[in-house]
Order: structure tokens, then C-alpha cells, then sequence
């Protein structure tokens, strides 16, 4: 769930959420506590065994009103018997240890792309700087959820690349989503090319081999793909997605359409 939508002062090129760009995608306020619990009972009522949420900003800088109000939210979440995984910008090691009491399972910072790649993509954050904040959330006691997104770009020399700087942190994160782009209206990546299918198996592939107990997860862009094509990224190694409304501002398949995965 979006809890806080537009208005980021980053510069990610994919992200239609940045205020730099001008995109479909309507800024607004940190959402109150009521709508958050009701999409997470509704979430658990269809199966869903972890709720995330995520905010558009840079960091927790100057918000410790909203960072009052998003622990409440993560214990609430927590106390219906769910998982819980936020993805809020860069912590702080303080933040990440109060988002921990508060009850937090999991912490989403993705590295997106190869450290050589990554200055093409985004230039208000640095690599160093995402991995800053993950060391902060493991060293908290937060499981660490962390991938990347393909179509960016990027050659197959940096997908290995992004496998390679996460398969090589101090532990293997306990998530890797796989994103494929959604190019988005108004970004600079808005002409790219949707990224193959068969691009997105192999690296699903590669990514098992080289973390074979962290849980890869199909995350945005998977309304892109068929079933048929869904089913060769679980024979190559992913092993859950992303269900809901809405992967942010992307669409992402709702529950009734996750069904077959079951079956």
C-alpha cells in the first residue's frame, strides 16, 4: 500500500513519483491510520501472510510526527497477526532499531541496478548510500528485502552485476523482488522497451543460483507477463509475489488473479 504518494525530491528516473517529473501521479499527504488497517484485514482475508507500505520521500528527515505515526501503523498491522514490511527512504540506524520495537519484519531498499549503472539511473542518492541504510535495518534486526529492476537500460553484464553486490553482502537478504519496468509517462524512461521475458527468467535463474535460500518475489511489471510466462519464472526460481491494488503507482494483480498460483 502507498501510504505516501509523489512529491519525492530524488531523481529516480523510472519513478513517476518524483516531483521532478511531470507525471500522472497526484502528490498527497501521509494517509491516516484507518485506511491502512482495513487494506491490511482485507489483505489477510484473501491470504496475504505480509503487508507493505511504502512512502515517497528521501529519508525520515523532519517528519517525526509521521515516523510517530507510521510505527503505530507497523505495531496495529502487526498485532492482526501479519508480517510487516515498510519501504520509507534512507533510515538511520535509530530509526530502523525503533521501527524493529515497533514490531517490523521486513525493511524494502532496493539497489535497483549494478553499481557501475546506477549513476545512469539516479544521481540524488549514491549506491554507498543504499547500502548505508540496509546495513543499518540488518544490524537493527530487520529482515533485509532488496532487488532490482529490469528494462532499465542496463546490459546483461549489469544485471550479474546487481546479483552479484547482493549475493555479497555480510548475509543474503532474506527477500529479492524482481521488478520489471513500467515505463511511465512523463519519466526520461518512458520510451524504453519492455524488458524480455526470457531476460527476466534468466536472472531469476541466476539470482536462485547465487542465493538459493532467500525468497524471490515477482514484483511490478508481472501484469505484463501471461500465465504461462508467470509459470516459467516460478520453474526458474521465484517463489512469491506481490498481490494487492496497486505495486505503488503500477498495477499489480489483485488477489483473485494471484489464485491459480495456488493451484
Amino acid at each position: 500500500m502507498n501510504i505516501k504518494t509523489g512529491g519525492c525530491s530524488e531523481d529516480c528516473s523510472y519513478c513517476s513519483q518524483s516531483s521532478r517529473y511531470s507525471t500522472p501521479t497526484v502528490a498527497s499527504r501521509l494517509v491516516s491510520i484507518e485506511p491502512v488497517l482495513e487494506a491490511a484485514r482485507r489483505a489477510k482475508e484473501n491470504g496475504s501472510t505480509r503487508f507493505c507500505m511504502g512512502a515517497a520521500w528521501r529519508d525520515l528527515a523532519g517528519r517525526k510526527r509521521g515516523f510517530e505515526k507510521i510505527l503505530e501503523m507497523v505495531r496495529e498491522v502487526r498485532a492482526m497477526g501479519m508480517e510487516v514490511c515498510t519501504t520509507l527512504g534512507m533510515l538511520s540506524p535509530e530509526q530502523a532499531k525503533q521501527l524493529k520495537e515497533a514490531g517490523l519484519t521486513a525493511y524494502n531498499h532496493n539497489l535497483d541496478t549494478s553499481r557501475e549503472f546506477y549513476p545512469s539511473v539516479i544521481t540524488t542518492r549514491t549506491y554507498d548510500d543504499r547500502l548505508e541504510t540496509i546495513t543499518a535495518v540488518r544490524e537493527a534486526g530487520i529482515s533485509v528485502c532488496s532487488g532490482g529492476i529490469l528494462g532499465l537500460g542496463e546490459s546483461d553484464v549489469d544485471r550479474v552485476g546487481l546479483i552479484w553486490e547482493v549475493s555479497n553482502m555480510p548475509e543474503h537478504p532474506e527477500s529479492f523482488p524482481v521488478n520489471a519496468l513500467v515505463p511511465i509517462p512523463g519519466t526520461p524512461l518512458e520510451k524504453n522497451e519492455p524488458v524480455p521475458h526470457h531476460t527476466i527468467v534468466r536472472t531469476i535463474a541466476t539470482a536462485r543460483i547465487a542465493m538459493p535460500t532467500t525468497i524471490i518475489r515477482l514484483a511490478a511489471g508481472r501484469q505484463q507477463l501471461s500465465e504461462a510466462e508467470q509459470a516459467m519464472c516460478f520453474m526458474a526460481g521465484a517463489n512469491a509475489v506481490f498481490t494487492g491494488d496497486a505495486m505503488l503507482t503500477t498495477p499489480c494483480s489483485p488477489w483473485d488473479e494471484a489464485g491459480y498460483l495456488n493451484t
